[in-house]
């Protein structure tokens, strides 16, 4: 069974890792899916983030895992990858009606189902919150993997 983990990953967090991690050992195969979201300007370039999250995903050895690029709906990568699942994280109960919504909405028009990873102790993290402390010149490596705050910290910003 393959799984599609969708998202912008504007940065790529320890919290999207950990949903990863888990994904992997439930599913065949793990596709996580950058895509290019029209209502946000991205704040790294996507290339970038795909070879530092290719880079995590071989440091820690995860051979049932690879990274691709898309534009346009989740749902139409998801076919075109062969994914029979989509994968979400949550991190409260804000986040489930939120996702919910949009996965009734994806099985309607795809007939592919989603399946949701908690995101336990590490469920305040989000991307904005690490680019809010990154802008502010705050360390961030506590919350992304090594490779990701290599990337960031090339960027001269801190």
């Amino acid at each position: 069974m393959v799984g599609f983990y969708a998202g912008s990953f504007d940065p790529f967090t320890n919290g999207h890792l950990q949903i990863v991690k888990k994904a992997a050992k439930c599913f065949e195969k793990v596709i996580i899916g950058i895509g290019y979201n029209s209502e946000k300007a991205p704040r790294i370039n996507k290339e970038e983030m795909k070879e530092s999250i290719e880079k995590t995903i071989k440091d820690l050895n995860l051979k049932n895992v690879e990274v691709t690029l898309y534009k346009g709906l989740t749902v139409d990568e998801a076919k075109k990858q062969g994914a029979d699942i989509l994968i979400r994280g949550l991190r409260n109960g804000t986040d489930y009606q939120y996702e919910e919504n949009i996965s009734e909405m994806n099985e309607k028009i795809s007939k592919i189902d989603t399946c949701y990873f908690r995101a336990g102790e590490l469920g305040y993290l989000s991307s904005s919150l690490v680019m809010e402390l990154y802008n502010n010149n705050s360390p961030i490596d506590e919350y992304v993997p090594k490779q990701i705050a290599e990337l960031l910290y090339s960027k001269n910003k801190l």
